[in-house]
């Protein structure tokens, strides 16, 4: 059986076509062509519907499609295992990382995880929630950190629970509402209430439509009785407290981009919205020594920063 042909067909369904599949396994569109016709041909049955640029599997195409995923899935964790039972320390860990919050985890603990793992080549790539959980369920991602709420898991996943994280409501300090606001330095968990309906006529910047972070504050403005005037939508939490920082407007933010406490104030919500903190890996899938190494740092370092945060 030819694994590397299985790997062929299986980037064929998840990219949708020759094109992107072929720029992703670094190969030549018409060799990859030539891959899928020889095997159709073999099979004596065709694999995908062609339209064009997109590839959709056929029935025959998706039944090879899920058995080569397992195929595929089955030699990695092979292999996983007899790396740990050689005791070797050898192979890779794929780490999907969210933007922002997810660089500063790395950089704080890869040294002590290169130290203690020297010959794993740590593989990180940084990608919003949903594709990290599509990605990991199809096994091209051995572990992935994800703030999210129990409607956004997948259930394909395992999801360990790290801690969950407040949303604060954030204005700038000027502000005149903000006149009873905490001092800099307050503990989250000591921070004053505010409605939010005081606010129905203020502009808001926020986190773009369609992101794992939509639906929470969707459910703060519904209970508040009023749609916001959205000045700007981003999909950098740090890029929204900045704006707040220079009185641009106010948010709707996640404990941990809730900076500048100089210039910004913040209070809780009444409803106390929040979001969990997970380490997320595919169901059933093997986790080598490494890979728990590697979980259990991150965690240390997110529940620590809790800490400092004075949440």
């Amino acid at each position: 059986m030819d694994l590397k042909l299985i790997e062929y067909i299986v980037k064929i369904a998840d990219e949708n076509g020759i094109t992107r599949a072929a720029e992703k396994l670094y190969i030549t569109q018409s060799a990859l062509n030539q891959q899928l016709l020889k095997l159709e041909a073999e099979l004596g049955i065709q694999l995908f519907h062609r339209c064009k640029n997109n590839f959709h599997p056929t029935d025959a195409g998706e039944v090879y499609i899920k058995y080569g995923r397992e195929i595929l899935q089955k030699k990695k964790e092979a292999y996983n295992i007899i790396h740990d039972m050689a005791n070797n320390s050898l192979g890779h860990l794929s780490v999907a990382l969210t933007p922002e919050r997810g660089i500063n985890m790395f950089t704080s603990i890869y040294p002590e995880f290169h130290h203690r793992f020297p010959k794993i080549i740590v593989e990180p790539q940084e990608m919003r929630v949903h594709d990290q959980l599509s990605q990991i369920v199809k096994g091209y991602i051995d572990l992935g950190f994800v703030t999210l709420t129990e409607t956004n898991k997948l259930p394909g996943n395992e999801y360990i629970h790290i801690l969950n994280e407040p949303f604060l409501f954030a204005v700038p300090r000027i502000h005149p509402l903000a006149r009873h606001a905490a001092p800099p330095g307050t503990a989250v968990s000591e921070l004053p209430f505010i409605e939010l309906s005081l606010f129905k006529e203020e502009p808001f910047i926020l986190m773009f439509r369609n992101s794992t972070m939509s639906g929470i504050l969707d459910a703060q403005f519904k209970n508040a009785g009023f749609v916001p005037n959205i000045l700007f939508e981003t999909a950098s939490n740090k890029t929204i407290c900045t704006m707040i920082k220079n009185s641009l407007g106010c948010t709707i933010l996640p404990r941990e981009y809730c900076k500048y406490p100089d210039k910004i104030a913040y209070y809780r919500l009444p409803s106390n919205p929040e979001w969990e903190l997970c380490a997320v890996y595919k169901k059933g899938a093997y986790q080598t020594k490494s890979a728990k190494l590697f979980i259990g740092l991150a965690i240390e370092y997110f529940k620590q920063e809790a800490v400092d945060q004075g949440s």
